[in-house]
C-alpha cells in the first residue's frame, strides 16, 4: 500500500515565533482611543500602561502601543482581522464627524476595508478567513521599501534571524514576505514612491534562538539598545551579502523568558451595547 506523501517545509516555523505589537506614537490619548476602541471595536488593556501617556491596545494577541508624542506613521500599512466587516463600517460611520478634519478615511473594498487613522497610518481591515484561523488579530504588517531590497532584506532574515523568507515577483515590484510563526508575516514591498523619513515607530518580535541574532548584530554595530537580559532592540536591516543597508524599523526583540511571553490578553465583544445587551457576551470568544 502506497505511502502517503506530504511536504513537511509547510509545518516548519522560523525563528520568529511572534509578531506581538505596533508602536507608534500619538498626540492625543482621547482621540487615539476612541478611534481604536470605539472605532475599530478593539480593546484598551485594562492592567498596563493605564495612565494618560500611553495606551495599550489589545487585537486578539497582538497590540498597538500607542505613547503621547508627535504622531509616528508607519511607512506601510498594518493589516488586522475583525470578526464583522459590516459592523466595523457602521462604528466607523458613527465616528467619522469627530475626525473630519484630520486624516481619516474610510473605503470599503470587495474583500476588506481601509481605514487611515487621524494621524495618517493605513489599516487594511480583514474578515475572518482570510489569514487561517484567526477571527481578530494582526496578521501582518507591511512596509514600503525602497526598490531593488527585496531580495537582500530577506537573506537578512534568513541568514541573521533564521526566518523563513522569499520573494515574490509582482507587477509594481518584488515583495518579501517573512514567516512569523504560525500565521504572521512580515511584508516589505518594493515601490518607486519616495520615501518617508523613518520617525521611530518599531515592531516587537518574540523569537527562539535569542543570541545567534544578537551575535551578528552586535559584532556588525547594529544593537541600538542593550535593554535587558530578556530583550535587546536594532534597526538597521542589511544585507548580508554586502552590509548595505536596506531598510530602517526598530525591532524589540525579546526572548521567550520575557516575562510578557504569551502575556493572556483581554478583547472584548465589539457588538456589545447598553442597547440589546446579551448577558454572557461581553468577552470576545473565537
Amino acid at each position: 500500500m502506497a505511502q502517503p506523501s506530504f511536504d513537511r517545509a509547510t509545518q516548519d516555523v522560523g525563528n520568529i515565533l511572534a509578531l506581538e505589537h505596533v508602536n507608534v506614537t500619538v498626540p492625543d490619548q482621547a482621540e487615539a482611543t476612541f478611534f481604536y476602541v470605539n472605532g475599530l471595536g478593539f480593546t484598551r488593556d485594562p492592567y498596563i500602561d493605564f495612565g494618560p501617556f500611553n495606551v495599550w491596545i489589545n487585537v486578539g494577541a497582538q497590540q498597538f502601543h500607542l505613547p503621547t508624542r508627535d504622531p509616528q506613521v508607519v511607512r506601510g500599512h498594518v493589516a488586522v482581522v475583525v470578526p464583522d466587516l459590516d459592523e466595523l463600517e457602521k462604528r466607523l460611520s458613527r465616528i467619522a464627524g469627530r475626525f473630519k478634519d484630520t486624516a481619516f478615511s474610510v473605503k470599503r473594498r470587495k474583500q476588506h476595508i481601509d481605514v487611515v487613522c487621524p494621524w495618517g497610518n493605513r489599516i487594511k481591515c480583514f474578515g475572518p478567513g482570510n489569514f487561517g484561523q484567526m477571527k481578530l488579530g494582526m496578521p501582518y504588517v507591511e512596509f514600503d521599501a525602497p526598490p531593488k531590497t527585496a531580495r537582500g532584506i530577506a537573506r537578512f532574515y534568513n541568514e541573521v534571524m533564521d526566518a523563513p523568507a522569499w520573494v515574490e515577483k509582482q507587477k509594481r515590484g518584488d515583495v518579501c514576505v517573512v514567516s512569523v510563526g504560525q500565521q504572521q508575516t512580515l511584508r516589505f514591498k518594493e515601490t518607486k514612491r519616495p520615501q518617508a523619513s523613518y520617525d521611530g515607530h518599531h515592531i516587537a518580535i518574540y523569537v527562539v534562538n535569542f543570541s545567534a541574532p544578537h551575535k551578528y548584530l552586535k559584532r556588525n554595530r547594529l544593537i541600538t539598545e542593550e535593554s535587558d537580559n530578556h530583550q535587546y532592540r536594532f534597526q538597521t536591516i542589511v544585507d548580508p551579502k554586502n552590509g548595505e543597508p536596506l531598510f530602517e524599523i526598530e525591532h524589540e526583540v525579546r526572548s521567550l523568558f520575557h516575562p510578557m511571553y504569551e502575556r493572556n490578553l483581554i478583547n472584548r465583544n465589539a457588538s456589545q451595547s447598553f442597547f440589546g445587551y446579551q448577558q454572557g457576551r461581553d468577552a470576545f470568544v473565537p
